[in-house]
């Protein structure tokens, strides 16, 4: 499980990694990438922002289909960071077996917390219930995602050490040939993908409503496919690969296609399904399914490769040299295949214009936050970001799960809908501004990232930080 340790010996070297210093001279003790930190600070608080407010803001929302909204940069700015994190901590255990043993230790760690948070088993923060029948367990999600990705990206760079060229000079495009190992799996990992993809044959399909939330609980429906290479809704061979495998009871009951034109009125809201709806509109859909997963470690692999920039390359200069170029080539070659409809990027099928929208994004944010904090010094200004980013999965857990709140909830008065949390939304927030959507987003930045901002900070004050 994971655990949460305190460090009474320095404030500055707490987290799961050490990472080495980033200025222009040695030091003589390592020490922490603060712009980093900051990048996934802002990546939970995008998690919570666009989790609690993009129901009431679809726009921030996830993107029923194709496109990219807010919440579909998410994810893989995660796998970034983890993929950053796996170049700086890994340099530092130079015994193979080691580092085999503590990444095997943490891949569990991150698949156990992922069923117990995303399988079913928490109803946190709207239900006073737990459990989940195992018939309709749900094995992906978030976390697992990540785990698959940090085990296998992980693994490469560890193999991977004696096959690096000791006395080649890291610098221009040198850098991809010192570690060629990471190149050649993420080609795998493409020609795999489109093989899958554009290969597969999508037969027709039944399906059984099992949302017992739902008003067609229970009803049978049948799509109809009997297609190759499709990349729509209903007959894409990523969806068809998680129903053959992990089983349609398994797979998440609520995607967001059910927001789209096609299956309601009220899009880009959620809303009742129109008379006409199609079949699969009342369908489940596991956007963190197995196709897509092993499409995901690409955005690792890429992250790790900027992690490699920044062991390797000596000067702030060298490494803006080499990663705005590439991070702006991503983003442009990733818009380029979405609005030439040549792969539109889409998140849940994690097509591979997705991946370099998303990845080029994830590139040009470190980077503005590299020059930000690492190079001008601009720290203090980001301070509840670099707060969170120090124990990220502490807040994740709390917050972005609900669990904290689902807690306070779990102390109402006479009713369960009469908490402090529905009190202060309805009296501090929605009823001065009179408007609940407005009412909801500044709940949500306020009430829920600058307090777990401050919450952070007083953790890190205390040298406590939880870990995996």
């Amino acid at each position: 499980m994971a655990e949460i340790k305190a460090d009474t010996a320095t404030h500055h070297h707490h987290l799961n990694v050490s990472e080495p210093d980033i200025s222009d001279h040695k030091p003589s003790k390592p020490k922490r990438v603060a712009s980093l930190d900051i990048f996934r600070g802002l990546t939970v608080s995008l998690m919570i922002l666009v989790d609690d407010a993009g129901g009431e803001w679809p726009v921030i929302g996830h993107a029923p289909w194709n496109g990219c909204n807010l919440a579909d940069f998410v994810m893989p700015f995660f796998l970034f960071i983890v993929g950053m994190a796996i170049a700086l901590s890994l340099k530092r255990i130079p015994d193979q077996l080691l580092a085999v043993k503590r990444v095997i230790l943490r891949t569990f760690k991150l698949l156990f917390w992922g069923l117990l948070l995303q399988g079913g088993f928490s109803h946190a923060p709207d239900k006073l219930t737990y459990g989940v029948d195992m018939k309709e367990i749900r094995w992906c999600g978030i976390l697992q995602r990540i785990a698959l990705a940090y085990l296998v990206v992980a693994l490469i760079e560890i193999f991977s050490r004696g096959a690096q060229t000791k006395n080649m000079a890291p610098s221009g495009f040198s850098i991809f040939k010192l570690y060629y190992w990471h190149w050649l799996v993420a080609a795998c990992v493409l020609t795999i993908y489109f093989a899958v993809i554009y290969g597969t044959y999508v037969p027709d399909w039944q399906f059984t409503v099992l949302d017992r939330e739902s008003i067609d609980y229970g009803k049978s429906f049948t799509v109809a496919c009997g297609v190759r290479g499709k990349l729509d809704p209903p007959c894409n061979a990523v969806g068809y690969i998680d129903r053959e495998v992990l089983g349609i009871n398994h797979m998440y009951p609520r995607p967001a296609w059910k927001r789209s034109k096609a299956c309601t009125e009220n899009s880009p809201y959620a809303g009742p399904f129109r008379h006409d709806a199609p079949s699969w509109c009342h369908a489940p859909f596991e956007p963190e399914g197995i196709v897509s997963s092993i499409s995901a470690i690409l955005s690792t692999i890429i992250g790790v490769h900027f992690g490699h920039v920044l062991i390797q390359m000596k000067g702030h200069p060298a490494r803006l040299k080499h990663w705005i170029p590439a991070g702006c080539a991503l983003l442009v070659l990733g818009i380029i295949l979405h609005f030439t409809h040549a792969i539109p990027s889409n998140k849940q099928l994690y097509t591979f214009s997705y991946v370099c929208i998303t990845s080029g994004a994830a590139a040009l944010v470190f980077s503005a936050s590299y020059i930000l904090v690492d190079i001008w010094g601009i720290k203090y200004l980001f301070l509840p970001l670099e707060w969170i980013g120090m124990n990220a999965m502490l807040v994740y857990v709390m917050a972005a799960e609900g669990i904290f709140a689902g807690f306070i909830n779990g102390w109402y008065y006479e009713d369960p809908h009469n908490t402090l949390v529905y009190w202060i939304q309805k009296h501090i927030f929605v009823g001065v501004w009179h408007s609940r959507r407005v009412g909801i987003l500044l709940y949500v930045l306020f009430a829920e990232i600058l307090f777990w901002g401050i919450v952070a900070g007083i953790l890190h004050r205390l040298g406590i930080y939880w870990k995996l």
